[in-house]
């Protein structure tokens, strides 16, 4: 472990949701001193688990997908040692069924990033021409303002079967709506790169236990402190610089040679600093936890089209629905949306419609920003007009959209500008969306996965 000089200055980060537990233990494994605040009683913020005394089990808060090729979320994992608690296919494979016709297939890319599988039709769309596919180069050269569905026609097979589940999925918002910028750059870094971007990588008990619990225990070997109940108030600003934190019953000093990170959700970062511009339309996202074990033959995950379902994960003793952009049926009833969704889920799996089993209606009405041309306008750089505070968060400006990798990544370019930052401190410097090399690389953790 390495060891900076106490006059290296503490590093505060504010928010212990994944941005800000990247950010953390980045810096305490660089050797600086860390203390992370935490409003809640827990860590994690979206992405962690916890006991349903309802249903009898654990479940998560919501459903999360991670692919091989996220190369900020690997290097994360690999770092934290938490590779083994995640289960993958041996297969890359995207598979779908369709309620309507009840046609099942998977879309499986080539191993290298030449799209050869685009011409076999075991690989691809059923329905759809090699041609098809090259429509999506069109996103390489879309404008700012552009939408999925200005560059992308809505009316073919593709569109229905592939684009528009994959754009809602990705940036949790409306093809008509969404970025098309934004939706390239998502393709580009995952079928892009063909299948060793592609391997599906599910938490094998739970976002806590794979993504959460190793971190704050990393942080902890690596003399990090960790401070739950603390709820930032306010930031207390002089000379350029944050002098003080300003918790409720506690004001904590921030030393000329302090860090702040601000870790926080986007709304409570446009409250706190001054000026800040953030995101501020939101979608919701609907989850539904069924207390049922899943068939031995049911994939780890399955994309469901002609229903209201979008996505079904197999867990354990659970099977786990998402749908995302769900503006449509998030104001509907739980008891309405469990037998709703139970009916699209027996259908894809080969379950009986009836009863419903047991249920748990998770939503979330302001789940991530809206991922329109108008709201990515409005996502701020790391950088602020305080020299020792750095934003981190999944509605920074990563070039990704709100995901699991988009929050890893801004906590490890948070992290990245403070090492640059005090190793070179008469060198200006100019901030970028990429982070620099990782100190633990993919391989890490692709080497150890099942």
């Amino acid at each position: 472990m390495r060891v900076r000089s106490a006059s290296a200055g503490t590093v505060h980060v504010v928010g212990a949701g994944l941005a800000g537990l990247a950010a953390a233990v980045e810096l305490a494994g660089e050797g600086y001193p860390v203390v992370l605040y935490e409003a809640g009683a827990h860590a994690g913020g979206r992405c962690r688990s916890f006991y349903d005394a309802e249903l009898g089990v654990r479940i998560d808060n919501g459903n999360h997908l991670l692919l091989s090729g996220n190369e900020a979320a690997l290097a994360y994992i690999a770092r934290i040692g938490a590779c083994a608690t995640f289960e993958s296919p041996d297969v890359a494979a995207i598979p779908f069924v369709d309620l309507a016709t009840g046609e099942r297939w998977a879309v499986r890319p080539s191993r290298g990033a030449v799209p050869w599988w685009i011409f076999s039709r075991a690989r691809r769309v059923p329905g759809t021409r090699a041609r098809d596919y090259l429509a999506a180069l069109r996103l390489r050269h879309a404008a700012p303002g552009d939408t999925v569905a200005a560059i992308l026609d809505r009316n073919t097979v593709l569109f229905r079967r592939l684009w528009q589940p994959l754009v809602v999925a990705a940036l949790n918002t409306a093809a008509e709506e969404a970025s098309a910028v934004l939706f390239g750059r998502v393709l580009a870094d995952t079928i892009g790169r063909g299948a060793a971007a592609c391997r599906p990588m599910l938490a094998r008990e739970g976002l806590s236990e794979s993504l959460v619990d190793p971190a704050l225990a990393d942080l902890a070997r690596h003399g990090g402190e960790i401070r739950f109940g603390a709820r930032l108030k306010a930031l207390g600003l002089a000379e350029g610089q944050v002098k003080e934190l300003l918790f409720d019953g506690e004001t904590a000093p921030v030393m000329p040679r302090d860090d702040v990170v601000l870790a926080v959700p986007a709304a409570v970062a446009g409250r706190i600093v001054p000026g800040l511009v953030v995101p501020d339309d939101y979608s919701p996202i609907v989850n539904a936890h069924f207390r049922h074990r899943a068939p031995p033959q049911a994939p780890l995950f399955l994309g469901i089209l002609g229903g209201t379902a979008e996505w079904v994960f197999r867990k354990r003793d659970i099977l786990s629905v998402t749908v995302s952009a769900a503006d449509r049926i998030v104001g509907r009833p739980a008891d309405e949306l469990r037998d709703l969704l139970w009916r699209d889920v027996a259908r894809a799996l080969g379950l009986a419609p009836e009863p419903t089993p047991p249920a748990r209606i998770v939503k979330e009405r302001r789940a991530t920003f809206r991922a329109t041309p108008a709201q990515l306008d409005r996502r701020p750089p790391a950088t602020t007009a305080w020299n020792n505070l750095h934003l981190a968060g999944d509605y920074v400006d990563t070039g990704l959209p709100a995901t699991i990798e988009g929050a890893i990544r801004s906590g490890i370019m948070a992290a990245d500008r403070i090492t640059r930052r005090r190793n070179s401190p008469m060198a200006p410097i100019k901030y970028s969306s990429a982070a620099r090399p990782l100190s633990i690389t993919t391989q890490d953790c692709q080497r150890t996965l099942p």
